[in-house]
């Protein structure tokens, strides 16, 4: 397992930076590589929750498995190259005085042998810059929302 991790802070309450997150279908609103989206299923809202997400020709789904409000969003990603056997990814919010502090951890598989391994760390390099521009756009979309 490779775990990737990126952080950053907001001066807007947790609960704005929530919002944000937990509109799941809207992720294409901010995330800079993220074309498309769409909820996949009537649900909007807690565990099992599905969306699907177009990033140039690369079509994902992604389906809610952790959802703690004010928190903790986490889903797992599905519509990647085989050599990926499982990808995660983790919103987690911590309200630090005026601030909340944002991280996004991804949690990646691509096997135990070396061959996967190192396949897995290019990938997990891959990823990180993935993240922060997710992390940076969400940041960005909250300071555009409070500026409103």
């Amino acid at each position: 397992m490779i775990e990737v991790e990126r952080s950053g802070q907001t001066s807007v309450p947790a609960d704005q930076v929530w919002a944000a997150l937990s509109d799941f279908a809207d992720i294409s609103r901010w995330a800079p590589n993220v074309d498309h989206s769409c909820l996949m299923t009537e649900q909007s809202a807690g565990v099992g929750m599905i969306r699907r997400i177009q990033s140039g020709r690369l079509v994902l789904i992604e389906s809610v498995t952790g959802w703690e409000p004010n928190a903790r969003l986490a889903y797992s990603i599905e519509g990647l190259p085989p050599v990926v056997q499982s990808l995660t990814n983790t919103w987690q919010l911590r309200p630090e005085g005026d601030h909340t502090h944002i991280a996004l951890i991804s949690t990646l598989d691509t096997g135990a042998r070396p061959p996967q391994q190192l396949v897995g760390r290019g990938l997990g390099r891959r990823l990180a810059s993935t993240n922060e521009q997710m992390l940076d756009g969400l940041i960005a979309h909250l300071a555009t929302q409070a500026a409103v």
